[in-house]
C-alpha cells in the first residue's frame, strides 16, 4: 500500500481550520499532522474529523500555545508511553500506530521549541530549553531505534547549509546556530533518514517557512526549512515522491509555515 503523510504547523487551529481544505485538494494525504494547534483538548473542534472526511483523530493540546494533532484516513492508537520531554508536560509530542494491510507503523508528530531570540543558554532559558529537548529526543532514540516509523513535525531548526536563504548570515540566529544543528543531527542520526533530502539535493535551495516580518515574502525568498519529515532506515527504500506546498503561504491569513508532505510504500 502506499501512504501519504502530511504535516504543517497551522499556527492555531481554530482559526485555520477551514484551510485544511485545501490541503487536503492539494496533497491527497492519508494522515495529517499539525502542529501548534493552540486550543485545550476540551475546546478541539471534535466535528472538524468528519467534515474534512478523516474519521481518526487525536489531540493533545494546551491553552494559547503549542499542541499536537493527527488526522487520518488509517485507524490509529495513541502511543500513551511517550517521554514527558524535560518534564514540562506542554503538549509538543504525539505519537500513534497506524494500522496498515501488514504491520502498523509508528508516526511521531513533534513540535520542537523555538528557543527563543538570543543563542545563549546561560542568557536564554528558551533556547536551553530547547537544546535539552533535542539532547534528550536523540537520547531517546538512541536507546530504542525506529522501526517502521515516521517522524514528522516543526523542529524549528533549519539543520542544512542550504536549509537557510543565507548560511553566514544566519549562524548566529537561532535555528541556524551550530549547537542547534549538530543536535538534530544526531538525533536524525539514530537510525533515521531525511526524506524530504532524499528527493532535493543537499545543495538544492529548500524552505518550508517564511517569516510573518517580511511582507514581500515571495520575491526576496528569504526561507528556512524548519518542517521535517523522517523515515526510519527499513521504510526507506520505499519513498515515492514529496510535496511542498508553497502557494499555501499566499492563502487568506496563512500560516508563516507551509504544509509538507511525503509519500512512500509501505511493506
Amino acid at each position: 500500500m502506499t501512504l501519504t503523510i502530511a504535516t504543517w504547523n497551522i499556527n492555531s487551529l481554530r482559526l485555520r481550520q477551514g484551510l485544511l481544505h485545501g490541503l487536503i485538494a492539494s496533497l491527497h494525504p492519508d494522515v495529517i499532522c499539525l502542529q501548534e494547534t493552540k486550543v485545550p483538548d476540551d475546546l478541539f473542534p471534535t466535528d472538524l474529523a468528519a467534515a474534512i472526511g478523516f474519521p481518526h483523530v487525536i489531540w493533545r493540546g494546551m491553552k494559547s500555545y503549542n499542541g499536537v494533532a493527527i488526522f487520518s484516513r488509517l485507524p490509529l492508537t495513541l502511543v500513551a508511553s511517550t517521554p514527558d520531554w524535560c518534564g514540562k508536560s506542554d503538549c509538543r509530542h504525539l505519537a500513534v500506530q497506524l494500522e496498515t494491510k501488514s504491520a502498523p507503523v509508528t508516526l511521531h508528530n513533534f513540535y520542537v521549541p523555538a528557543g527563543g531570540d538570543i543563542p545563549d543558554r546561560a542568557a536564554n532559558i528558551k533556547f536551553a530549553h530547547k537544546l535539552d529537548f533535542i539532547a534528550q529526543a536523540q537520547a531517546h532514540f538512541a536507546a530504542q531505534p525506529p522501526a517502521r516509523a515516521v517522524l514528522v513535525g516543526d523542529l524549528n531548526i533549519a539543520p542544512l547549509e542550504h536549509d537557510v536563504w543565507s548560511h553566514k548570515q544566519l549562524l548566529d540566529v537561532v535555528s541556524h546556530t551550530p549547537p542547534e544543528t549538530e543536535g538534530l543531527n544526531a538525533w536524525m542520526a539514530q537510525g533515521w533518514v531525511d526524506a524530504l533530502r532524499h528527493f532535493v539535493p543537499p545543495e538544492e535551495k529548500l524552505y518550508t517557512w517564511w517569516s510573518y516580518r517580511n511582507r514581500d515574502w515571495e520575491a526576496s525568498n528569504r526561507g528556512r526549512r524548519l518542517d521535517h519529515i523522517w523515515i526510519s532506515q527499513d521504510l526507506a527504500p520505499g519513498l515515492i515522491s514529496h510535496q511542498i506546498l508553497k502557494s499555501a503561504r499566499n492563502w487568506p491569513q496563512p500560516s508563516d509555515h507551509v504544509p509538507v508532505a511525503v509519500t512512500l510504500e509501505i511493506p
